[in-house]
């Protein structure tokens, strides 16, 4: 992104372009002031054919040691970007025809050899209506929701990715709705509450719509912001959704043992071609890895890919675009290549921290299960000391575009810099407990109608249901529907009968 000197202490924009900028010696007046495209928004929209497919799209990773239960460990898998929250009638879902899965390597070797699968169904109570709810919703269960999702998990247990075993560990559990707004989930909270769900096995499971925690100034594609850098600093995913799926499992359930605690993890996409067979069209482990370490002509093939088969992308981390670009049109020298420390950072993970044995070069997210959470996390993670945050898994306050491009410009290699894009934080607060994340953004943040209650909404609701129910209680509605129908036309006939007579008298 656009990176702005932190040691600048968030100066003026004219002394930025003015002053000289401390960017570990390297830079003059200016120059750390911008640099080229440094991301996306992590993983949304990466790839050209992703990005025709929403559902399918894996926007980001996170894994965690649980803040209020170290002995477990959280991953959060996000779906579907740039949720309009008032994007009606037709709200978010997960894909009834894909498999969602996500991979833990517990040894190093490039291979999952636990696989969390989810898989989705999607029930519409009323097709005869446009309406996603057919009044207001207090819970999962409320026959007001009218289009509602379930989903299984199966673990998979592999051995050379040969499968060894496969058990259900959750069955028809319900997933957290869309929040249409206001008049239709008065308290999404509770609906948010219902769908957080403890497995027999220790592990708990959410699923469901959720604020997008990925924080980011991605107005860079218009032509690095137009060269109007007063614009930067602005969080361009903030009042967006995406769809989640958060499993918290024990650290024991997923690493191969105390001694050796360094999982990785990755996630995946698969749905039916045209032949019925099941196809990858999307993966993620470390952030904005397909966005600007990929060009072009491997962008889709990396989503169709798999770890273990990870050097054909090698180059792509030895000799990268980015800094090149920089040091064309910035003049900020690029790291001497091969760029040995990117592979050992983000493809084998840091030496002593989160790096396996006998480790295979692969894009995974590695963390290591045995560190504790740090009781005051700091934003840039590892550069910063805190050794819980990224790249050591991610947390979903690390602040990974910040993090990533100081890497990239030789960090670790000698080239101190202090770049980022000046969001520092995401714009909502997140949880304190399991699932973590925000509360989505609704779609109606307006104030309700003046006089309009639930008993007028729930008569909507149920003159809608009863002109497509099939169920033994059609009549019964019906019946109340109408009644309710006929008595506002009656008072709406007799109010224009008063307003004529007075009109007359007038006259």
């Amino acid at each position: 992104m656009t990176p702005i000197s932190r040691s600048a202490g968030r100066r003026s924009v004219a002394t930025l372009i003015c002053g000289a900028l401390a960017a570990g010696g390297l830079a003059a007046a200016g120059v750390t002031a911008l640099e080229p495209g440094a991301a996306s928004a992590s993983s949304h929209r990466e790839a050209p054919l992703i990005s025709g497919q929403p559902k399918y799209d894996n926007t980001d990773l996170y894994a965690f040691v649980s803040p209020d239960k170290p002995d477990t460990t959280t991953i959060v898998a996000n779906f579907v970007p740039f949720e309009e929250p008032a994007g009606g009638p037709n709200f978010y879902t997960f894909a009834d025809d894909a498999q969602y899965d996500i991979h833990i390597d517990n040894n190093g070797d490039a291979q999952g050899e636990l696989l969390f699968r989810y898989t989705f169904k999607t029930r519409t109570k009323n097709k005869n209506t446009f309406l996603y709810n057919t009044g207001p919703v207090t819970g999962l269960d409320d026959p007001d929701l009218n289009v509602t999702q379930t989903y299984d998990i199966d673990l998979l247990k592999l051995h050379n990715q040969k499968l060894v075993s496969r058990t259900k560990i959750a069955d028809d559990v319900p997933v957290a709705p869309s929040d249409v707004g206001k008049a239709s989930m008065p308290d999404y909270g509770t609906l948010r509450d219902q769908a957080v769900h403890k497995l027999t096995s220790g592990a708990t499971t959410f699923a469901g719509q959720a604020d997008d925690p990925f924080f980011a100034d991605l107005r860079v594609f218009d032509l690095l912001y137009g060269g109007n850098l007063s614009e930067v600093g602005n969080d361009t995913l903030k009042g967006y959704n995406v769809n989640s799926l958060a499993l918290q499992v024990p650290n024991d359930y997923i690493r191969e043992s105390a001694k050796q605690p360094i999982v990785g993890i990755w996630s995946t996409v698969q749905r039916k071609d045209a032949h019925g067979d099941w196809t990858q069209v999307s993966r993620l482990g470390n952030p904005l890895v397909n966005e600007v370490v990929n060009p072009q002509k491997d962008k889709d093939k990396f989503n169709a890919s798999a770890p273990w088969n990870d050097g054909q992308f090698l180059k792509n981390v030895t000799n990268p675009e980015l800094p090149k670009l920089i040091e064309a049109i910035y003049k900020i020298k690029a790291p001497a290549e091969p760029r040995n420390d990117l592979v050992d950072v983000f493809l084998k993970g840091v030496k002593g921290l989160n790096q396996p044995p006998y480790v295979r070069a692969a894009e995974e997210l590695r963390l290591n299960t045995s560190i504790k959470p740090a009781a005051s996390p700091k934003r840039l993670g590892v550069l910063d000391g805190d050794n819980a945050g990224f790249p050591n898994g991610r947390r979903l306050t690390d602040d990974v575009i910040d993090e990533a491009l100081q890497v990239v410009e030789g960090e670790l290699v000698g080239a101190k810099n202090d770049l980022g894009d000046a969001v520092d934080a995401n714009d909502k607060k997140f949880g304190h407990s399991f699932p973590y994340l925000a509360e989505p953004t609704s779609g109606s943040r307006g104030p309700l109608a003046k006089g309009t209650g639930n008993s007028v909404r729930n008569q909507l609701g149920d003159g809608l249901l009863a002109t497509g129910s099939s169920g033994p209680d059609t009549a019964l509605i019906a019946s109340s529907a109408a009644a309710g129908v006929a008595g506002v036309l009656l008072i709406g006939t007799a109010v224009m009968w008063w307003r004529r007579r007075t009109r007359y008298r007038a006259y």
